[in-house]
């Protein structure tokens, strides 16, 4: 079953902008001049966005001098992965087995 952290983590890999700051990181650790020229965002969004991912765990931090680096952190989307997981599990046995709820 999802859990209330779950579906807060969906709502904020939902937003298109933050879901391409992801895949860039999955390839790569970051830092925000890097991740404007990749997206195309304005600093202040991106930035906005970012904060939102650390906030949410999402990915982490690394200062390096004046810059910040942005790394995801994978252990959170595998958890998530393994959710959707289990629920593909779930549909798959209920409906191998034809499990249906009669109507009254």
């Amino acid at each position: 079953m999802m859990t209330s952290v779950d579906t807060d983590l969906i709502r904020v890999l939902a937003d298109p902008l933050r879901l391409q700051i992801v895949t860039l990181l999955a390839r790569e650790t970051l830092c925000t001049t890097h991740l404007v020229e990749e997206t195309g965002a304005r600093q202040t969004n991106l930035s906005n966005h970012l904060k939102v991912l650390r906030e949410s765990g999402v990915v982490e931090t690394e200062p390096c001098g004046r810059f910040t680096y942005y790394r995801l952190r994978p252990e959170v989307i595998e958890a998530l992965a393994g959710r959707f997981t289990a629920l593909a599990e779930t549909a798959r046995a209920t409906a191998e087995a034809n499990i249906k709820r009669s109507c009254p």
